[in-house]
């Protein structure tokens, strides 16, 4: 049973959505978080009924979304990233011994109820695995004696305040400007900086002027796609009188990337800025982040920053006296990766499972609500204060043509610093890597976009220069820009069956060719691992990646279907060394 200041809680959020189903996600999340990690099942038809929902939708939502737990947990739920970054940076060392100390093993709960052991996909915070989150709380860069230290904490009673270290580096001072500086979350330290300064520029021009700055500067989305931001912008309809939507998608999931985090745990009034100028030239007066649920304490960093725009008029109504008003909700996501695609993104946001939508209509025309809606990445709103702030012409001195600004790398797996780096686009891969300390032991292969992009070789990842026209020369794409560098001494064939393993959980079910193909991809691996496959085995991994690949609603199944190809292909010896003619 519900209390009546949950109910009432519940209704405050609900008024702040155009649409009431929308504030369901942040019900579930306050509903759990005061019933100490788990919603009693009788409990979602009272919310249900607060937002006009019936059971079965309550429901549906509350068993699609991973973070929403399905039986009570300990006091202290640990869940161990065990992702690909992480598994060459040692996580399974982690694991293994927190099972050791705790006796018991993942998805089990010790008999006093102090601890919940679980496995997760990825944490987004593949530079500093392995990692441990400790309810809302990350511990990074863990090792067997930090966790002997965190375990002796949390028997005492006491969350220990780890700081996170983390490497970092900028080679052009525009998205990690303010990474390191003091304060660099305050607006003060933001207002001191030139803040805001590019906003006031841009609310003194036209919309249409801003948006002919961002087509000229040829920003090219930064999510991974790379479709260019101002053509995106054009799609809307001219002759509109429905309210139009900005969406931020900080939905940051794909294995292998950390970088928006950097901003917005850093420079949250970067992409406040960012967003305010972006909704003027769209003519948004409402906007939200959807940023993914394990990001717990950066929401609360991009609460902080909101409450202090509006506090300065940076956002509201009348935003410095230039008669545009814009609101920003910050929106918490539940652990769906398939969220990242922009439509499976509007239906969670609309308080629906997160399943893609069938492409055409497109968001611009047909998004949130059923109306016009832009959807863009942390990194991309966040290059539009540069751009308006400079101009184009400044903005296009990094990079060349079709290729133009400067991007956050985060690189990960087995270099002496993992971290996040900005460079220029077009920087050799080799000027990162040296960047980041150089590669640990002989390198052996590289992805350089994320998981869902196809491995190189070491000998093909020679002279590649980071651009999406570079990428592309190779066989491979830019994506995301997470790069997992890989030594001699790992197991492609295990890179393999962890790859599928991620894809296969996060897939959501809706197409059959991602739902069962994932699930049979998976099962060949194991037994191809297990020593009990042949090469029949093998080829028909292969046969299935071919057949999934441009056959599902979203790019899913392309995300696994071209990377497991390429490393079977690439790599092919050491399949065959673990089976029979």
């Amino acid at each position: 049973m519900i209390s009546q200041a949950l109910r009432d809680q519940i209704e405050q959020i609900a008024q702040r959505y155009p649409q009431r189903p929308s504030a369901l996600m942040p019900a579930l999340d306050l509903a759990q978080r005061l019933s100490h990690g788990y919603i009693p099942p009788e409990d979602l038809t009272a919310i249900g009924e607060i937002l006009g929902l019936s059971t079965a939708e309550v429901f549906g939502v509350w068993t699609y979304y991973s973070m929403y737990n399905k039986v009570p947990v300990g006091k202290y739920h640990l869940q161990i990233d065990c992702n690909i970054p992480a598994l060459l940076m040692g996580a399974d060392e982690i694991l293994a011994h927190l099972e050791e100390i705790l006796q018991i093993k993942v998805g089990q709960t010790t008999p006093d109820g102090l601890f919940t052991l679980s496995k997760v996909q990825d944490l987004g915070s593949c530079g500093s695995c392995p990692i441990i989150q400790v309810n809302d709380r990350y511990y990074e860069n863990m090792t067997v004696e930090k966790v002997d230290q965190l375990i002796a904490s949390l028997r005492n009673g006491i969350m220990p305040d780890w700081k996170n270290e983390s490497y970092f580096y900028s080679d052009c001072h525009a998205l990690l400007r303010r990474r390191g500086k003091e304060n660099s979350t305050s607006i003060d330290t933001y207002l001191a900086d030139g803040g805001y300064q590019a906003l006031e520029k841009a609310l003194g021009a036209s919309p249409q002027q801003v948006i002919d700055q961002v087509k000229e500067s040829f920003l090219r989305g930064l999510g991974g796609a790379g479709f260019p931001t101002g053509t995106k912008w054009g799609f809307l309809p001219k002759q509109n009188h429905q309210p139009v939507y900005l969406i931020c998608n900080a939905d940051e999931g794909e294995p292998g990337t950390f970088k928006d985090r950097q901003i917005m745990e850093y420079d949250p009034h970067l992409l406040l800025e960012g967003m305010a100028i972006s909704a003027f030239a769209i003519g948004a007066h409402l906007a939200f982040i959807y940023i993914r649920g394990e990001f717990a304490w950066i929401a609360d960093i991009l609460e902080r920053a909101i409450n202090e725009a509006y506090a300065k008029n940076k956002l509201g109504k009348n935003i410095l006296g230039k008669g545009f008003d814009l609101d920003i909700i910050v929106h918490r996501g539940a652990g769906a990766y398939v969220c990242g695609e922009e439509t499976a993104l509007i239906e969670s946001l609309e308080g629906k499972r997160g399943d893609p939508r069938l492409k055409p209509p497109f968001p611009a025309a047909k998004g949130l609500y059923n109306r016009p809606t832009i959807v863009n990445n942390v990194e991309t709103l966040s290059s539009v204060p540069y751009i308006i702030a400079n101009g184009p012409s400044a903005y296009k001195q990094f990079g060349s043509s079709n290729n133009y600004g400067f991007k956050i790398f985060g690189v990960s797996g087995h270099v002496h610093k993992p971290g996040v780096y900005e460079f220029a686009m077009g920087t050799p891969l080799k000027k990162i890597l040296d960047a980041a300390g150089g590669v640990k032991g002989a390198l052996k292969a590289v992805i350089v976009g994320g998981l869902s992009v196809p491995i190189l070789t070491a000998q093909e990842a020679g002279g590649l220069n980071m651009d999406f026209d570079g990428c592309l020369q190779k066989d491979t794409m830019l994506g995301s820009g997470g790069i997992i560098v890989i030594n001699h001494d790992t197991s492609i064939p295990l890179l393999t069956l962890r790859t599928i393993r991620f894809y296969a959980h996060e897939s959501c079910g809706q197409c059959t060719p991602c739902r069962e193909g994932s699930w049979a991809i998976e099962k060949l691996l194991e037994k191809i691992l297990a020593r009990q496959g042949c090469r029949k085995d093998i080829d028909q991994v292969l046969w299935l990646c071919q057949t999934i690949k441009g056959s599902t609603l979203c790019p899913t199944g392309d995300a696994f279907a071209l990377p497991i190809s390429a490393m079977i292909r690439k790599f092919r010896g050491e399949f065959d060394a673990l089976v029979t003619n």
